[in-house]
């Protein structure tokens, strides 16, 4: 039991409820979560909060009217409020990268039924040396809908750890697909991110090194990075490896060169990617 509320005049949950927008029903999911427990809870099981809560609690009401999940409002409300905002910005980023990515999609099937299908981009296919590198690692089991939020939410993990341990991330990161992500069905994707300095895995981040590979990749802007157009991508890297009878020696990526949020449409922002050897 929860004991020793002074100061504040102890209120009811539901007198808290009403003064904080809230419900019931939110409040007792919030102290489920760990997210706003009540200040004291009696023998009898009553909950009683404080003024002083009301601030904690009007911030997570706005944080899920945005639609943030629990697990990242829990994350914004420990963090100082400078560096709580860059959180904030980085999940909302990933939030517009998938609005856009709905609406790219919906305008490509929206075109097609009215117009007829339009020329397909024609993708070339480079060949590249992908040079040995200390990675830190999250992995995930995502469908298609969370698949971006929760990939920028990884990265930002993955980098907060990095600036804490003192480490220096560089350069692009990756994303590569251990299984196909649909619309339907999860599957596995590891987010990447090299880096430089000492680092030690912590909860659900590991460390590793990505050996230096050849990839064949076809470089695809920010404004064709989408489904079903980044499909064409694929296809290209992929008949071009097939075509040259080259072996194939780990999970397709895509590898991003920028954040979606400091890119033009039209500047070049992943290259799908598949490593193989001759």
């Amino acid at each position: 039991m929860n004991s020793g509320v002074s100061g504040d005049r102890a209120m009811t949950i539901g007198e808290f409820g009403r003064r904080a927008g809230l419900t019931i029903k939110a409040l007792r999911l919030y102290e489920g979560s760990g997210l706003l427990p009540p200040a004291e809870v009696d023998p009898s099981g009553y909950r009683r909060y404080t003024a002083g809560q009301l601030g904690r609690a009007g911030r997570i009401g706005l944080l899920r009217r945005l639609g943030m999940p629990l697990a990242v409002i829990a994350e914004i409300l420990d963090l100082p409020d400078a560096e709580a905002a860059r959180r904030l910005d980085r999940w909302w980023a990933g939030e517009e990268a998938a609005a856009a990515a709905r609406r790219e999609s919906y305008s490509w099937l929206r075109t097609r039924l009215a117009h007829g299908d339009e020329p397909e981009v024609s993708y070339a296919v480079h060949i590249a040396a992908s040079p040995g590198r200390k990675v830190a690692t999250l992995h995930l089991e995502v469908d298609q809908e969370h698949l971006v939020p929760e990939m920028g939410a990884a990265e930002w993990e993955i980098r907060r750890h990095l600036e804490e341990q003192g480490a220096t991330a560089t350069g692009e990161h990756w994303v590569i697909y251990h299984g196909q992500v649909t619309p339907d069905s999860e599957a596995q994707v590891e987010v990447c991110v090299p880096f430089t300095g000492s680092l030690e895995p912590a909860g659900r981040i590991t460390i590793r090194l990505e050996p230096e590979r050849l990839i064949a990749y076809a470089e695809v802007t920010r404004d064709d990075c989408f489904y079903p157009r980044i499909v064409g991508a694929y296809e290209a890297v992929g008949d071009h490896v097939r075509a040259a009878g080259l072996i194939i020696t780990a999970a397709p990526r895509e590898i991003y060169l920028d954040s979606w949020d400091r890119l033009a449409p039209t500047d070049p922002f992943v290259h799908v990617a598949q490593p193989f050897e001759g």
